[in-house]
């Protein structure tokens, strides 16, 4: 947490603005006499505590500029806490204020030692919810880019910390929008190659006729409008990895191709005849069932087993409890912040929609739904409504084993305690209905502590 508390004042009264100066001890202070002012200042420091003034000029018998000023801050600033300075006879427009997003309201006349309370507590709260913020961020996962919290997907996390180093080739499988690419940049960044290259390419996306010179390269003249000699996307990737997505719909003419690079580590551009090295890790990944695409003759079986040295399969979102709520929670930060709204969270009744839907397009589809949902919000909290999911169906009892129903549920309860109090286990514990001790053997029983 930073040291520098600093405190930005909105008021057009000099006066009261000396007044304000020397009684808030302890802070950095910067004064704003108008909307402009105050915005300006906020875009350069973003204090962590502003108090402002919702009779600014120059409408001295209004709200208009105040509340202005306050849509505007919250805009630029959304975790900035706003106290709002009004009249006696402001009340409702103080009230007006909180609703739209300030921290809280105070009345004239001002007695600085008691605003100074008030003013402490917001900064208080403003590092509280900045220090959850960077936990949130650092705390589920080492992988960079990777948000989890199910057992599931923390194993997983560990799977790539362990290869990561050894340079293997590895095989990602999984439903379309999981995640295969993050997991693959999180293997990138964990190796010794991190600081070279990562290309990236697209089996599925290139026509077949091109895909040949796009990874391998072309001399000058090999075709048509083969103008000059290129290098291809493995050239490209030298010293660094090679990611080559939707491996399953490579053409069984160039697999053959592939398979001799994997193997010799050399390649021959298109119309070229010189052998050229290349020292690359490859990383593929597929939403396909290769063994079925081998059984059906459209992938080589020889080329599967040189790619999966190494095979990650990653479950889609609706097996990994308790994620969903907390990539949203990140998600919703991160779109809070690049669209300019002043979004603090979601209510009880979309956290429990969230959790519920079974999200067939994995984390891609949340992260749309989010997106829309924050710019469609006229609030600053996202309600069930404003996430426009189609209603959640119960889904019956998979098994009628008791003693796996109990587990099933006990899992499912402690993901979702840990989530809802983010990863507070005193919390957690008194939501449980447990003491901390039972807690701990339960999560021991399921392998969920870190």
């Amino acid at each position: 947490m930073s040291s520098k508390k600093n405190l930005l004042i909105v008021e057009d009264d000099l006066g009261l603005q000396g007044q304000l100066r020397w009684a808030f001890c302890g802070y950095e202070i910067a004064v704003a006499k108008d909307r402009q002012e105050a915005v300006a200042l906020v875009r350069r420091h973003e204090p962590p505590v502003v108090t402002l003034d919702l009779g600014l000029p120059p409408n001295p018998g209004g709200v208009s500029e105040g509340m202005a000023s306050l849509q505007e801050i919250l805009a630029l600033a959304p975790y900035t806490k706003i106290i709002v300075i009004t009249g006696n006879d402001s009340q409702e427009h103080a009230v007006q204020a909180v609703g739209a997003g300030a921290y809280d309201f105070y009345s004239k006349p001002i007695d600085p030692d008691i605003l100074k309370l008030t003013i402490d507590r917001a900064y208080r709260l403003y590092e509280l919810e900045m220090e959850n913020r960077r936990l949130r961020r650092a705390g589920h996962s080492s992988l960079e880019g990777v948000i989890a919290v199910s057992p599931g997907m923390k194993k997983i996390c560990r799977t790539i910390e362990k290869i990561a180093p050894a340079d293997v080739t590895a095989l990602i499988l999984g439903e379309s929008g999981t995640g295969k690419e993050v997991i693959a940049r999180a293997l990138h960044q964990l190796s010794y190659r991190r600081e070279q290259t990562f290309v990236a390419i697209n089996c599925a996306a290139i026509p077949e006729n091109l895909l040949e010179s796009e990874l391998f390269g072309y001399e000058k003249g090999a075709f048509t409008g083969a103008v000059r000699q290129t290098r291809g996307k493995i050239e490209y990737a030298h010293g660094g990895t090679l990611f080559l997505d939707e491996i399953g719909d490579l053409p069984r003419g160039l697999q053959a191709k592939l398979l001799r690079f994997l193997q010799e580590r050399v390649i021959e551009r298109v119309g070229g005849r010189e052998e050229i090295p290349v020292d690359v890790r490859v990383i593929c990944a597929t939403n396909q069932d290769l063994k079925e695409l081998i059984a059906q003759n459209q992938f080589r079986e020889d080329l599967y087993y040189r790619i999966a040295e190494v095979t990650v399969t990653l479950p889609p979102l609706r097996e990994r409890p308790g994620d969903a709520v907390v990539i949203g929670r990140v998600l919703l930060e991160h779109f809070s912040h690049t669209q300019s709204k002043a979004v603090r969270g979601f209510t009880d009744d979309a956290i429990r929609a969230i959790e519920t839907y079974t999200w067939p397009g994995n984390v891609r589809e949340l992260e749309n739904c989010i997106k829309r949902a924050v710019i469609m919000v006229e609030g600053n909290r996202i309600a069930s409504g404003d996430l426009d999911l189609p209603a959640f169906a119960e889904q019956q009892s998979l098994s009628l084993n008791l003693r796996q129903i109990r587990e099933h549920t006990e899992r499912e309860a402690l993901t979702r305690a840990i989530t809802l109090v983010n990863g507070n286990l005193s919390r957690a514990a008194e939501l449980l209905g447990v003491t901390r001790p039972t807690l701990y053997a339960l999560l021991d029983k399921y392998e969920m502590r870190d």
